[in-house]
């Protein structure tokens, strides 16, 4: 090696890991990454919500294929209830996330990814065609049918009021004085009054106020009116507080095909199980649906995803009093002496078979 080969070497490039400052700046692209301003999934109602959302994915029946493995389920599940889609690398080991992605379309259908794998050390770029992708999305428009919308982007106004109720409540408890009086005491020397004041102990000694009677009096409490200690706590009623933080709650789990009813305090339990119903009917079912027919369009396999059997989101006695009616009707049509083809056009005939074309 000669000397001008010295000058010539290369640096090392030197990389920063996945817990450096690389990470940081990742997680600070929430309003990317999750909702429309990344401040509504802060909050316990969005998380119950997306909860649901997850584990009910993770119960799911799945046939046809071995990739939607029950962490990938759920990993999809979360990914759509924050995101609005979620992107799946589709490999000879199963599926691998993928934390970002962008995309070229055609006629508005996607045509190839690059996509970026998470690794420890930091994510990876990777270009694959649209059949090496599984890509799930909801809340589609039709300026951009190739991606999704979370529920929350779809509702931001709603989301930015939780937040915003909250964050003032939660200010309120901090940094009001809670439990603060003002307390009219008989006149005495300055240094009698400190050592009163110093008598009280509390997290918010320094709201606590007391006043001599003189004080007092010029204030307009003239002392012979007996006058109770004055409370510094904000009355928090006359804000309507309380009302506005249920009726945004109860809106933001409604985006999601939650019933506001689900989080009441005095629900019972039939309207748990129709909170159940009306989450899997609506909601989670028709999604799971959409991944079916992306999974079994990319995996080359006919896949099925069923989610209200494994959550038992049905009436099991409804059920069970329609199955003891359905088979004393069949045994009635059999003493009546009714072929299999009169009797699968009377299930015809109620929608009770495939095919019959109702409308």
């Amino acid at each position: 090696m000669g000397l001008m080969d010295i000058f010539r070497r290369k640096p090392v490039e030197a990389r920063s890991s996945g817990a450096g400052y690389t990470a940081a700046i990742m997680a600070a692209r929430q309003s990317y990454i999750s909702g429309a301003s990344g401040i509504g999934e802060l909050t316990a109602t969005v998380q119950s919500c997306v909860t649901l959302w997850e584990n009910a994915f993770a119960l799911a029946d799945v046939q046809g294929t071995d990739f939607l493995t029950r962490p990938v389920m759920a990993l999809i599940a979360r990914s759509i209830a924050l995101r609005g889609e979620s992107v799946m690398m589709v490999t000879g080991d199963g599926l691998v996330p993928c934390s970002d992605w962008d995309l070229s379309t055609r006629n508005g259908i996607p045509r190839a990814y690059r996509v970026s794998i998470p690794e420890a050390g930091g994510p990876r770029s990777q270009t694959a065609l649209a059949a090496e992708v599984l890509h799930l999305r909801i809340g589609s428009d039709m300026v951009a049918p190739w991606s999704g919308s979370a529920p929350l982007r779809r509702a931001p106004l709603t989301a930015e009021l939780l937040h915003q109720v909250e964050s003032a409540l939660r200010d309120v408890y901090r940094d009001a004085p809670l439990g603060s009086l003002i307390i009219p005491l008989p006149d005495s020397g300055s240094d009698d009054m400190e050592t009163m004041r110093a008598q009280f102990r509390g997290r918010r000694g320094s709201s606590l106020v007391v006043e001599g009677i003189a004080q007092a009096t010029a204030a307009g409490m003239h002392p012979n009116l007996g006058k109770s200690p004055d409370q510094l706590s904000p009355d928090l009623s006359k804000s309507m507080t309380g009302e506005t933080l249920e009726a945004a709650r109860d809106a933001v789990a409604m985006s999601f095909g939650v019933l506001p009813g689900l989080l009441n305090r005095g629900t019972t339990g039939p309207m748990v199980r129709e909170a159940q119903r009306h989450l899997c009917g609506w909601v989670l079912q028709p999604m799971a649906e959409l991944l079916a027919q992306e999974a079994s369009a990319k995996l080359g396999a006919s896949v099925m995803i069923d989610v209200g059997r494994p959550l038992q989101a049905f009436d099991a006695g409804g059920r069970a009093r329609a199955l003891a009616q359905i088979i004393e009707a069949m045994g009635r049509a059999k003493e009546l002496g009714l072929s299999a083809d009169e009797l699968e056009s009377a299930l015809l005939s109620v929608n009770f078979g495939g095919g019959d074309n109702l409308s």
